[in-house]
């Protein structure tokens, strides 16, 4: 079974997919949206359909002391409409510090600045990804 990651932003959604056993998360993409929510759920629909999806699994921004603020109304928002458009389950995951290990592990590889901007997003939702494999790994062995 496939695994869809999401890291959502209002300009940009990172992507990862999970191998078939459902023990790795790797990065696909970043798509570039500016709040389109349709264009977002097009590209979406052409990767379930490719990797052949079965559940979605996409980043919680909570703020730090546990609290909702609006992108977490915006976030419910687009898990609601995945929903309805693809029938899947969608698991929130705290996404609470992701992106700033994303930029720590950018930073350990000598990404340039620029490039960083692009990619953020993606390494951000395989983060979010691998800590929902990793704990569905570690409650199969419990």
């Amino acid at each position: 079974m496939r695994i869809l990651g999401l890291d959502y932003g209002e300009a940009r959604t990172g992507v990862a997919v999970s191998d078939l056993l459902g023990l790795t998360a790797q990065g696909l993409e970043s798509i570039e949206h500016k709040d389109s929510t349709k264009k977002l759920i097009q590209r979406l629909r052409e990767i379930i359909t490719e990797y052949q999806i079965e559940k979605i699994v996409i980043g919680y921004p909570l703020n730090m002391n546990a609290s909702s603020g609006p992108r977490v109304q915006k976030t419910d928002a687009l898990i609601q409409k995945l929903k309805e458009e693809f029938g899947l389950e969608v698991v929130k995951i705290d996404e609470r510090l992701t992106t700033v290990a994303a930029h720590r592990t950018m930073t350990e590889l000598s990404i340039k600045k620029k490039r960083k901007k692009q990619i953020v997003d993606t390494i951000s939702a395989e983060y979010i990804l691998q800590m929902y494999l990793d704990k569905a790994e570690g409650m199969s062995h419990t």
